[in-house]
């Protein structure tokens, strides 16, 4: 259940007009669908470098943005006028653009059905609108965290930053959906770094906290153990810097939820896209090898793999409770025990290929924008019941890696070959960790990768990971997402050192 009410001000804003003007245009000019978006969107960042600030923003956009279907073709107009003159105008806007692309269109235009949803309010589990601490505060918190590393051997700069949007969005559509949400994020991220002058190099060790679907409590302690966490940086730092760089080979891996999430989100998130299968995306994000035919046979991995899709998930930075078409959130399987079962819809592409409802999965991050399909929270499910923990995960490895964070990675534009680095690696030496190693990167095909999953952890070991800034479309467009997962063990994945491999 939401913690907060919606925000006062926004419902203060004229929503009703501005909708109905434009609806009510569109009907008249024969559309056989339109939907109408009226959002505002605050985004505020602070950034200190060695305790001192280096940037902080505060950037608000507010608009309207309406999609219409008219005679088999899209059509889509945006502007920064919010009276029920300029939505009109913006109805006759968009079904001329409608109009003017139809000759080029190849197949027609038709949307999957979604039945009306009347009238729904909606807001993200928060405390704390992030957007409403005074920016002095945010500054004092970041400036002191800054010192305690600063003030530890060893460090020698730090950077710390925060990054909060508030998402307001009204919808409605000729269905007679209308919907007002609100999205709360956050993305926090310190980062500490020692100079070797003698050797002519440095490394770096940054925090493991996700970006979330919370308010500034996360900055409190809520969700997250930041004293513990900055507390334990130098150390780990230290340990880094003077570790062994690993040996390339095949070794059996560990990898723990901080690091695997991006993995899920390059290899299984972009991959059951279907436009991305389709090759809608090909000119620009690339396409997938998990094409529409694999359905229901491809062999993702093993046998407990179990992925699914879920817009509903809490604090989870894809979670809504309706997407930008209208569309009530679900939760819906992708990979079950290890086969390729679904795919992420938007209502075109559902209707296109004939897989039924959309899942929930279109989205804009900006009035001035169409929505697009993009991912939902895609997630490796935990083993059920009581599965192993972490530690009984190492401990069925006799020589190996444990991995924890994420860095770098590289993939193929079919979300296929691809190679992952991460913050700290361990050595696993008789089903114990045996100390750091480094320059250490995993490198395999998604389906060998997967395929080699021996076991996952439980739920104990589960957690959520995400960026704030999946790219996707042209013009681009950046989207939030989170991806939940166990620890995981792996068998004979191929490791590669980074530094031998960059020829130093």
């Amino acid at each position: 259940m939401p913690t907060v009410e919606l925000d006062a001000e926004f419902p203060t804003l004229p929503l009703e007009p501005v909708r109905s003007a434009a609806l009510d245009r569109a009907r008249a000019l024969g559309c056989e669908h339109a939907a109408v978006r009226i959002e505002r969107i605050r985004s505020q960042v602070v950034r200190l470098r060695d305790g001192r600030l280096e940037t902080s923003a505060d950037d608000l956009e507010l608009g309207v943005g309406l999609r219409v279907v008219r005679e088999g073709s899209f059509g889509f107009a945006a502007t920064v006028e919010l009276d029920a003159d300029a939505a009109a105008a913006l109805a006759e806007e968009a079904v001329a653009t409608a109009r003017a692309t139809a000759p080029a269109v190849s197949e027609r235009v038709e949307l999957a059905d979604e039945p009306s949803h009347g009238e729904a309010t909606w807001t993200s589990a928060y405390e704390l609108d992030p957007t409403g601490v005074p920016a002095h505060e945010k500054v004092a918190l970041l400036e002191e965290w800054s010192g305690r590393l600063l003030r530890a051997p060893g460090v020698h700069h730090v950077t710390a930053s925060v990054l909060a949007v508030v998402e307001d969005k009204h919808y409605g559509d000729l269905s007679g959906t209308i919907t007002t949400q609100r999205r709360v994020r956050l993305h926090p991220v310190v980062e500490a770094i020692t100079v070797d002058a003698e050797a002519g190099g440095f490394e770096t060790m940054r925090t493991l906290a996700p970006p979330v679907g919370r308010g500034w409590e996360y900055l409190l302690g809520d969700g997250w153990d930041w004293d513990g966490e900055l507390a334990r940086i130098p150390d780990y730092l230290a340990e880094k810097l003077n570790a062994p760089s690993v040996t390339p080979g095949a070794h059996d891996l560990v990898i723990d939820p901080s690091n695997l999430w991006l993995t899920i989100h390059e290899s299984i998130g972009h991959a059951t896209e279907l436009d991305r299968a389709m090759g809608y995306e090909a000119a620009y994000a690339g396409t997938s090898f998990a094409t529409l035919d694999k359905l229901g046979s491809l062999h993702y991995g093993s046998e407990v793999m179990n992925v699914t899709g879920d817009r509903t998930v809490r604090h989870g930075l894809a979670t809504v409770a309706y997407d930008d078409e209208g569309v009530e959130a679900q939760s819906f399987d992708l990979i079950r025990d290890g086969i390729l079962v679904g795919y992420q819809l938007d209502r075109r592409i559902a209707r296109n290929v004939g897989l039924g409802r959309s899942n929930g999965c279109a989205f804009a991050d900006s009035p001035g924008h169409t929505p697009i399909q993009r991912m939902a929270n895609v997630s490796l499910r935990p083993a059920d019941g009581n599965g192993p923990s972490t530690d009984e995960l190492v401990s069925a490895v006799d020589h190996g890696f444990y991995i924890a964070g994420d860095k770098s990675w590289s993939i193929d534009m079919q979300r296929y070959n691809f190679q992952f680095t991460g913050q700290r690696f361990y050595k696993i030496e008789k089903g114990r960790l045996a100390g750091q190693v480094k320059d250490l990167a995993y490198q395999s095909r998604t389906t060998d990768f997967w395929g080699a999953m021996e076991a996952v952890g439980g739920e104990s070991t589960y957690r959520l990971g995400g960026a704030f800034n999946c790219g996707k479309g042209q013009p681009g467009q950046v989207a939030p997402v989170s991806h939940g997962c166990p620890s995981a063990l792996f068998r004979g994945v191929n490791v590669l050192n980074t530094r031998s491999e960059s020829g130093r």
